[in-house]
């Protein structure tokens, strides 16, 4: 994975959890009806969730501006797909849970596969330890 496609990846991660971010932080109660699901009971859970994801879009255009220089910042990202993976996906097999929530289960598995990648390749760029590069 070169660097530029790891860019182009954390630019298109950056805009994908930005505007998710905004469609729930300010379409919430809309997006809820269109999908029939009930309101939670109270809707700073879905605000805080939609504030946070703008924070991490934030953080993956950071990341597509310097990749390898933001390199330390790659294993937040990779946590928060686990994290959105793991319990979704957790509730679907088990529960069940919205359908709206499952094509997002599929997209964050594939973008975390990409960002081990990405997380790999961007290793084997930086400079040795002590080199004067």
């Amino acid at each position: 994975m070169t660097k530029s496609t790891v860019s182009l990846l954390y630019y298109i991660a950056g805009v994908y959890d930005l505007v998710i971010g905004v469609v729930f932080l300010f379409f919430g109660t809309q997006l809820f009806d269109l999908a029939a699901i009930p309101y939670p009971n109270h809707w700073g859970y879905v605000q805080f969730c939609s504030l946070m994801l703008m924070v991490f879009g934030s953080m993956f255009l950071a990341i597509g501006r310097d990749p390898v220089g933001n390199r330390n910042l790659m294993p937040f990202g990779m946590l928060l797909k686990i994290s959105y993976v793991g319990i979704v996906s957790f509730y679907w097999l088990t529960t069940g849970c919205p359908f709206l929530f499952k094509p997002f289960v599929v997209i964050d598995f594939g973008m975390l596969v990409l960002f081990v990648m990405a997380y790999l390749a961007t290793g084997q760029t930086r400079p040795a330890v002590g080199s004067h590069a």
